[in-house]
């Protein structure tokens, strides 16, 4: 099985159909999402239309996602990330909000071999940077392949022979050969978010035959979304951060 794994689009249509369109071309059996559709994007509506055209999809909630449905308080979020969240909240379709409310919690198995959550298995909501945080997050790990969101960082956490060791993914395309007797816990990055100085839309695939996850990044028309944020009357901090990848 081929399985995109992707995270925190935000509600960045353009960013979203970027890599829809990339993988195409990828053969994908199942997609699996970590999290945060909506919150800092001017498309929320059209991309829950997007993603509910999608087959065989497996999805959990994010603290945006929560928020947003009135399932969570704002109190936490920063100014910006708060005004984006009612923004969100008066534009967002009823039936939208319905479909958010009835996300899952995280973490969810996946065919017995994959857990996915947003922020770490122990808690939804808590961002997992480093080592020593991905130390607590295996132990509650079920699986011996977890993906989580949140951060918007690409990053691979293994854990073998009782030691965990974290790298972060600068290439594109970059490979990863899963080894047996080891552990991952595997953050894809961000689609319509990233905050790594790459602005491109982050995403990857996982071939449960070889073995094998592969992290790539899209280019989507940036200037189209900072354009839908600056005419929605959103902060235009959220549309000048999406060039710089920040």
């Amino acid at each position: 099985m081929r399985y995109l794994i992707f995270s925190d689009i935000h509600g960045n249509l353009e960013a979203l159909e970027a890599v829809l369109n990339e993988v195409k071309r990828k053969r994908i059996d199942y997609f699996l999402f970590l999290g945060d559709l909506i919150g800092y994007g001017a498309s929320p509506n059209e991309v829950i239309k997007r993603i509910l055209t999608l087959k065989k999809i497996f999805l959990v909630r994010g603290n945006h996602d929560k928020a947003v449905c009135g399932l969570d308080s704002i109190q936490t979020f920063n100014p910006i990330a708060a005004s984006a969240i009612e923004w969100t909240r008066k534009n967002l379709q009823a039936k939208y909000e319905s479909f958010l409310q009835g996300l899952p919690k995280g973490p969810l198995i996946i065919h017995q071999e994959i857990s996915l959550c947003h922020g770490a298995p122990f808690d939804e909501d808590y961002y997992i940077f480093g080592e020593f945080d991905a130390v607590e997050a295996f132990s509650f790990i079920e699986t011996p392949l977890c993906f989580f969101g949140h951060t918007h960082f690409p990053f691979i956490y293994v854990e073998k022979d009782q030691q965990v060791e974290g790298t972060f993914i600068q290439e594109s395309p970059f490979e990863l050969k899963l080894e047996k007797g080891a552990r991952y816990l595997i953050n894809p990055g961000s689609v319509g978010q990233p905050r790594d100085r790459d602005p491109r839309a982050a995403y990857a695939i996982y071939d449960s035959q070889t073995k094998k996850i592969k992290f790539y990044r899209a280019k989507y028309d940036i200037n189209r979304a900072q354009k839908k944020i600056l005419e929605a009357k959103l902060p235009s901090a959220l549309a000048e951060r999406l060039s710089l990848g920040i």
